[in-house]
Parts: C-alpha cells; sequence; structure tokens
C-alpha cells in the first residue's frame, strides 16, 4: 500500500462481508435449495453444508479477531427466522441471537442483511418479488428482527443487491426463477424498491436510532457502438431508479467488482484484457468509479460493503485489493463521506449458480473438514486497513 496515510472519519468500519446461505449449510426451506435441484438448473453443484458456519460461527469470528478487523456483515436467513407464514421460529432467532452476541464479546461491529438472495419457499410459491404482498411480508420479517434482535444489530442492510435479483432472476435466468423478460425484471426492481422503503420503516418503527441502508450493486459500463442505448436502460433499471429512493436512509451501500462492456446484443462475454477465473474484467478502478458515481446522487454516507475478487490466485487477489484501496482513498481525500470497507469475502464460500469453483475468500475452507486457512491476502489487508488511517 501506498505509505501516505488518510483521515478516515471517526467510527470507520474495516471488515469482511458474508451472507447465511452461502456459509451456513443446510438452508433446504429456501427456493434457492429447490433451485439447484431443478432440472435445467442453471446451478452447476449443490450448496450442501457450505461451509458449516452455522455451526462454526466462532470460528470465524475468531478469524476476524486476529486479523485485527472491527466489524462484519453477515446475513440473517429469513427461511429459517419464518419457515411457514406468521410462524417465527424461536430456535433461529436464539441462533442469531448467540451469534450476534458472540460479535458484541469480540468487540466486532455487527452489519446484518435481512434478506441476501434467498426466499423461504412459502413467499417464493406465493411468486415471490413479483407479488406485492411480498411487500407487507418482509416488512412483517423485518419488524420481528428488529424487536428481537435490533439492540444487538449495529449497521441494518434491508435487501443485498436487489437490483442483481432481479437482473438474474427475471432477464439472464441464471437464478430463481430463471426467467428472461425486460417486463418482468422491471416491474420486479418496482417491488424490491417497496420492499425496502418497508422494511426501512419497519426497522425504524421498532429501533428508531438503527442505521439502515441498502446494499446496491454498481458498475462501471462501457458502450461499444450500438450499446448506447442498452446501457442507459441497464443504468437508469439497475442504479439510477434505486438511488432515488435512498435519500431518506442513513448510508448507501455500495458493492462492486468490475466493468460491464455493452455491445449491440447485450453483455459482452470475456472482454479484452485482464480477466479473473470468473471471467469478467480485472477492475479494481470499480471502486473509485462506483463511489464518485453514487455520490453525484446522493447526500448520505456512503459504505463499501462489498468489495473483492474470485480468483485462485492469491497474489491477484492481492494486487485487486491495493489497487481498490487507492481509489477509496482518493475519494475519501477528496471529501466523500465514505464510512466505512468490506472485503468479499471472509470464506471461500458456494458462489450460486457457478457453485464452489471461484474462490473470493481470504480465507480457505477445506470441503471435506471445513478446516479453514487463511491465505496471505487475509494478513495483506489487515496490514493495509491498519496502515491506511493516519490517527491510527
Amino acid at each position: 500500500m501506498d505509505a501516505r496515510r488518510t483521515r478516515l472519519p471517526e467510527g470507520f468500519s474495516w471488515g469482511t462481508s458474508t451472507s447465511a446461505y452461502q456459509i451456513e449449510g443446510g438452508g433446504d426451506n429456501t427456493d434457492w435449495w429447490r433451485f439447484e435441484r431443478t432440472p435445467g438448473t442453471a446451478a452447476v453443484e449443490l450448496c450442501g453444508d457450505a461451509c458449516d458456519s452455522w455451526h462454526r460461527y466462532e470460528e470465524d469470528l475468531d478469524l476476524i479477531t486476529r486479523l485485527g478487523l472491527d466489524s462484519f456483515r453477515l446475513s440473517i436467513e429469513w427461511a429459517r427466522i419464518e419457515p411457514t407464514r406468521g410462524n417465527f421460529s424461536r430456535e433461529a432467532i436464539e441462533h442469531y441471537r448467540d451469534v450476534l452476541n458472540a460479535c458484541h464479546s469480540r468487540q466486532i461491529k455487527a452489519v446484518v442483511t435481512l434478506h441476501h438472495f434467498t426466499l423461504p419457499l412459502w413467499v417464493a410459491d406465493a411468486g415471490g418479488f413479483e407479488n406485492p404482498e411480498t411487500v407487507a411480508w418482509i416488512a412483517q420479517y423485518a419488524r420481528v428482527v428488529a424487536t428481537e434482535l435490533g439492540a444487538l444489530i449495529d449497521v441494518a442492510c434491508t435487501i443485498n443487491e436487489p437490483n442483481i435479483v432481479a437482473l438474474m432472476g427475471y432477464l439472464t435466468a441464471m437464478f430463481p426463477p430463471q426467467v428472461r423478460s425486460w417486463e418482468r425484471f422491471v416491474a420486479v426492481n418496482r417491488i424490491m424498491r417497496d420492499c425496502h422503503r418497508a422494511m426501512r420503516e419497519a426497522l425504524r418503527s421498532v429501533v428508531p436510532d438503527l442505521p439502515v441502508g441498502l446494499p446496491l450493486s454498481m458498475q462501471e459500463y462501457e458502450a461499444q457502438p450500438g450499446g448506447e442505448g442498452l446501457v442507459e436502460s441497464l443504468r437508469r433499471e439497475m442504479e439510477d431508479e434505486y438511488l432515488q429512493v435512498v435519500a431518506d436512509d442513513d448510508y448507501l451501500g455500495v458493492q462492486c467488482y468490475t466493468k460491464l462492456i455493452i455491445g449491440p446484443d447485450g453483455l459482452v462475454e470475456r472482454p479484452e484484457g485482464e480477466l479473473t477465473e470468473m471471467g469478467y474484467l480485472f477492475w479494481p478502478q470499480s471502486v473509485e468509479y462506483t463511489v464518485r458515481r453514487a455520490a453525484q446522487f446522493i447526500d448520505i454516507p456512503i459504505i463499501v460493503t462489498e468489495n473483492g475478487i474470485g480468483t485462485n490466485d492469491d497474489q491477484q487477489r492481492i494486487r485487486y485489493l491495493e489497487q481498490a484501496l487507492q481509489g477509496l482513498r482518493r475519494t475519501i481525500d477528496d471529501g466523500i463521506d465514505v464510512r466505512g470497507y468490506f472485503q468479499w469475502s471472509l470464506l471461500d464460500n458456494f458462489e450460486w449458480s457457478l457453485g464452489y469453483a471461484p474462490k473470493f475468500g481470504i480465507v480457505a475452507v477445506d470441503r471435506t473438514t471445513f478446516a479453514r486457512t487463511p491465505k496471505a491476502s487475509a494478513q495483506w489487508f489487515a496490514e493495509a486497513a491498519r496502515a491506511f488511517d493516519v490517527a491510527r
């Protein structure tokens, strides 16, 4: 890292991100569990036990402590909390209470996402995010979480990347329900924004001082000749419409990974340049670009709630993180109100339709024993975070 230091805002968070389904295992009451087993599915393998973090969460938190990071972004599984409509599981609530208490006993700030890609089967069977009733259902779920666990949550995220749920589920057919329809994609985005508003108000009605925000997937787009109109349409649906509804939030979560090249026929697969094992561009500049773009639209703090790279080459990961943090530094030095940075992900976890092949973690996980082994990038990231702030 650059030896120069930057003065960070008080309470700036250095952390790493995960999601329940991707690390816990055993999510058999979700639409994703069923999707993986459906004939013709886009999913290449089963999630199964994931990283067994349902049982091993204290090991994960101990890793964060040893790295000296002060924050952990995790998610709560709606399908566990409310396995059937209106029936809330005391066992699941108490489990997540234990997880949050374990964070606080280690002085780790708990940044909690209430919905991260998966739906309970009862919601999916009722139409999921195409059913306007889901707005009331997810708000009630948020109200229960706030009532039971709100005092232990330091920062709340409503819906993780709602625009990606819409894109992958209703336009590219890579997520459930595996649909290809621009009209349904637009309609789901609209309901997603309504869900966010309803969840925000539900959380605040119970815990008025709880910081609430939306983690939004943002990209740098580049249009090839003939692709300009598609870029404009995508940017409007994927970003601009969402940026208009977060003005009353306490922060915006920016989640970024790469740059997308759009031609007249859509996304350019395997563009020219250095690629990651995910097949997309090695583009750490995405942090600076997306934070600056978000700041043009909003007047609330920004937290980079996800940023990272899927690669088996840990030195490539370190190069990516180093350049990403250099871009982060420039945004802060220029006065943009950034309050945190969360690397994705703590563990090599289940990467949705792509299974376990992509490695986003700074900690390797043995697929048989679940043993955790920190990579060189884990120590690099920990040291870079400590060296970043002039006040530390």
